[in-house]
């Protein structure tokens, strides 16, 4: 049986993660139904998206939303240019990130 490390998770209230994203070239937050819920009890998920939000290299990506909806939870974050995978492929929609990220 082979053991796999478990890595923790990521968190930008962490003040190591923070730094790393302060070196990160684009922050991706995948915009779900789930990342609702969250925001909606006040986490750390709330606390992760203030954090990057405060920078200008974010790119939101909804699935199974829209942004429409995420307006009416996060306007700071929907009125940054995004992505959905409502009509395009998650392969799709990997390579224009690739292309902003190499635009960068």
């Amino acid at each position: 049986m082979v053991q796999r490390e478990r890595r923790r998770a990521w968190n930008l209230t962490d003040p190591e993660d923070r730094r790393g994203s302060r070196n990160s070239r684009i922050g991706i937050v995948l915009v779900t139904p789930a990342m609702f819920k969250s925001l909606d009890s006040s986490g750390v998920a709330d606390k992760e998206l203030s954090a990057l939000l405060a920078t200008d290299r974010v790119i939101p990506v909804t699935h199974q939303t829209n942004f429409e909806e995420l307006r009416d939870v996060s306007p700071l974050l929907a009125a940054r240019s995004g992505l959905s995978t409502e009509g395009s492929s998650l392969e799709e929609v990997a390579i224009k990130i690739a292309e902003t990220i190499i635009d960068i």
